[in-house]
């Protein structure tokens, strides 16, 4: 949790073929009421090298923006709907449209946050 309470994740992969790829998350909890808050969310996903069977390429290998809004019942019980829109760039772009792709996809989703 940074400052002004943005919270950011930072991961990066190796495969067992030497392959390195990292990510980095950021969100932020706006609330509207005590309990309806609204999620703002971006994500980079960054590779050192291409791997054409994942579709990735090296570089800045997509963006990906949405929200998520969710309604709190209890802390530790929240289902939230949202939508996102992912890009994907570069090389990465070129595997998705060589695979018959479309590199920009829209997603919804749902779900429910459960703490325990």
């Amino acid at each position: 949790l940074v400052p002004y309470m943005f919270e950011v994740d930072a991961a990066a992969f190796l495969s067992d073929q030497g392959d390195l790829t990292a990510r980095i998350e950021g969100e932020y909890g706006q609330f509207i009421t005590q309990r309806l808050i609204l999620q703002p969310r971006a994500e980079v996903t960054l590779a050192a090298q291409d791997v054409p069977e994942l579709g990735i390429g090296s570089g800045l290998s997509s963006i990906e923006l949405g929200a998520r809004l969710r309604y709190e019942f209890a802390r530790e019980f929240a289902p939230y709907i949202g939508v996102s829109q992912e890009w994907r760039i570069g090389n990465a772009a070129d595997f998705a449209r060589a695979a018959g792709e479309d590199p920009s996809v829209t997603n919804f989703v749902f779900g429910v946050r459960v703490w325990f």
